[in-house]
């Protein structure tokens, strides 16, 4: 049985997943067979995973889980994160248990009943140990929102059943971390404080000598040995971001031969499609905020995924951004929709049954000669395709409901062994297409890239996030004693 050990945060955006995948990726150049697992996740950004017992079927976890595995270099499953929240608006969103949707439920009602699910969680997680020699393990948001812990699955109520070592980490970029983990252990109960065994200061700026006595005032408040300083790492931007809260404060080097706009909807999701598009050096992709208008000198707009696609669709016009994308396609500008920006462009959405709220059918752009109707089923599997414009293989994923026809459906995007999949515009300017990833194809990209103008001189996008992996892992080992962590794990 595996031994395990777990990151909790003193709050959200801490940088737990970076730091469970750097661990990970540690570990496996120590030659440990190690997995990652978070009891409960939070995300629109979904990836596609193996179900238990082997065979075809496919299920979703989230996109931390899957870099996280990438970590490890084994394939991803559900056990890895057996609950995924996936928000459809402010009060409700869909639950996913051990990969399959369990349908929609309101926030409050989730709180209420979420206790029963340390079941599942308890049961993926003896799974993963039955399979590896370490686990490790990252929580959600904070132990200190107390006023959750009666059926918290994702933190303490974890740990203390599962008895999981407990490592802290706080943020000094954001200002306050003593008094984050001081404040942390004083309002934690004996039992739960009693499952921390240390700590780790992250996202240090500077010389990290000038934390020393920062580090000595948490030992007097807390009593906890330090594990370590971690300092800014610049790799962790070559990373798959996890989380919304972080796109407005992304940054695109400068200058550019091409500018690609993504305006970000209220439910985006998978937006770490266009990161390969990001990672090559003569392409700026700016995510575009509500109350902004899209740039005039874009010249590529990516209408990405979303969790909602009809209430996307509303909240993009009361943003004026449909006048925008008329007025750039008019200009001769480009638009790519993918998965849910790809339902917008079309004449319609039809959603006869309310699968995402009210019954009825909505006008869509119009940009592309399709319609789209809403089904019960969800496509949720692995692609290996062909592009029939450019030549070239592709590969990716699909995880949506609804299905696309229309006149514009005869020029594909790609061709998925027999079966057609996309739409092109008769003027070739609008695309859309269901497939996730498309982008990190390499092949793909180029030929893509090309027809702006771009040469991307063999861009090996998977080669970059491995290498920022191994770059991650080796400052941990360099900051870190990985050596007291490893044998903190139980």
């Amino acid at each position: 049985m595996a031994r395990a050990i777990m990151l909790q945060g003193t709050g959200s955006d801490v940088g737990k997943s970076v730091l469970v995948a750097g661990l990970c990726r540690m570990a496996k150049r120590r030659g440990f067979d190690v997995r990652p697992f978070k009891p409960q996740n939070m995300s629109n950004n979904a990836a596609i995973a193996a179900m238990p017992g082997g065979g075809d079927e496919m299920g979703e976890i989230g996109r931390a889980q899957w870099l996280q595995a990438l970590a490890c270099g084994v394939a991803p499953s559900v056990d890895m994160n057996p609950v995924l929240i996936k928000p459809e608006s402010d009060m409700g969103a869909q639950l996913v248990v051990q990969g399959r949707s369990r349908g929609s439920a309101r926030a409050r009602d989730y709180q209420r009943s979420k206790g029963a699910l340390i079941g599942p969680v308890l049961e993926s997680f003896e799974r993963l140990r039955k399979e590896a020699d370490l686990v490790i393990v990252e929580g959600a948001g904070s132990p200190a929102e107390i006023n959750l812990r009666a059926r918290d699955i994702a933190n303490m109520g974890f740990a203390t059943q599962a008895d999981v070592p407990v490592v802290l980490v706080g943020d000094i970029d954001r200002g306050g971390v003593i008094a984050a983990l001081a404040g942390t252990h004083l309002i934690l109960s004996d039992e739960d404080r009693r499952m921390i065994v240390g700590y780790i200061v992250n996202k240090f700026r500077g010389d990290l000598s000038l934390f020393d006595d920062g580090i000595a005032a948490i030992g007097r408040f807390t009593g906890w040995p330090s594990f370590g300083v971690v300092p800014w790492l610049a790799d962790a931007s070559r990373l798959p971001p996890e989380d919304s809260v972080t796109l407005a404060r992304r940054t695109s080097h400068l200058p550019a031969k091409l500018k690609v706009a993504v305006p970000m909807l209220s439910r985006i999701a998978n937006f770490d499609d266009l990161d390969p598009l990001s990672a090559e050096p003569e392409v700026e992709v700016v995510f575009v905020p509500p109350g902004e208008r899209l740039p005039r000198d874009a010249g590529l707009i990516v209408l990405p995924g979303s969790k909602s696609t009809i209430g996307d669709l509303a909240f993009l016009r009361r943003q004026g951004w449909d006048e925008d994308l008329k007025a750039h396609h008019a200009r001769g500008g480009h638009i790519v929709g993918l998965c849910g920006g790809y339902q917008m462009l079309g004449r319609s959405v039809d959603d006869p049954e309310g699968f995402e709220g009210e019954a009825g059918r909505f006008e869509g752009l119009g940009l592309l000669d399709v319609e789209t109707v809403m089904q019960p089923q969800k496509a949720l599997r692995e692609v290996e395709a062909l592009s029939p414009r450019h030549g070239v293989a592709l590969s990716g994923y699909e995880i949506h409901i609804g299905r696309t026809e229309g006149a514009d459906c005869a020029r594909p995007v790609a061709m998925i062994g027999d079966r057609p999949d996309g739409a092109t515009s008769s003027d070739g300017l609008v695309t859309g297409t269901y497939l996730h990833g498309l982008f990190g194809s390499d092949a793909f990209r180029a030929r893509f890239l090309r027809e702006f103008g771009i040469e991307t001189g063999g861009t090996n996008y998977r080669a970059q996030v491995e290498q920022a992996l191994d770059n991650i892992a080796m400052q941990l080992e360099e900051h870190l004693d990985c050596d007291a962590l490893l044998a903190a794990a139980r």
